[in-house]
């Protein structure tokens, strides 16, 4: 009847209502996902197209004009190694450009110091991309580069203000351990070398 109905369901005034047991318990999979570093979806590039460039684009000459106007800023002009179009466009220099569809993600270069040895250089992301894993995927294609010419080692300068701090991150995640100058480079405060045995 409703009468009983009403009685079974009614709760003391003097008794919280007790709540059916729930398994919280996360997934081990489920777990793993939360204490992997967050992306947010939608943001985070999962494909790009990387291939040469000649470097006579105006979104290159422009991403590379940003390049060098950043490092100039951080480092004191003898310190800064960044090279300009006329010097990429050399014959011992491969450049990349990473694109999604007609959209510029960021660059890189290879230079080769002798048949062992080359030297990573003009990593730049463009603004808008950054913490999307474009450079990640850059460096991960010079190394393979660098590997299938059968360099043992590949080196890089970059600088020591703290704006560097992610790329310094970056490339010890990849291996890159601190050296010594190397090349033509001397010791510079403002100056770090690292270096990768393949």
């Amino acid at each position: 009847s409703i009468r009983n109905f009403t009685k079974h369901f009614t709760v003391s005034a003097n008794r919280r209502p007790t709540r059916p047991h729930v398994n919280c318990e996360i997934p081990r999979f489920c777990l793993r996902r939360l204490l992997q570093p967050r992306v947010l979806s939608g943001f985070y590039i999962r494909y790009m197209e990387i291939r040469i460039d000649d470097l006579r684009g105006a979104e290159i000459a422009q991403l590379l004009q940003e390049h060098l106007d950043s490092m100039k800023l951080l480092s004191p002009p003898e310190s800064v190694h960044a090279l300009d179009l006329d010097k990429l466009r050399q014959p011992e220099i491969t450049f990349w450009c990473a694109w999604q569809d007609n959209e510029l993600l960021g660059c890189g270069a290879l230079k080769e110091l002798d048949p062992a040895h080359g030297e990573i250089k003009s990593m730049r992301t463009a603004i808008a991309h950054l913490r999307k894993g474009v450079a990640a995927k850059m460096l991960k294609h010079i190394i393979e580069e660098a590997r299938r010419r059968k360099y043992r080692r590949l080196s890089l300068e970059t600088g020591t203000a703290q704006a560097f701090a992610p790329a310094h991150r970056l490339y010890a995640q990849l291996g890159f351990e601190p050296c010594g100058p190397f090349g033509s480079y001397i010791d510079d405060p403002h100056s770090a070398f690292m270096a990768k045995t393949l």
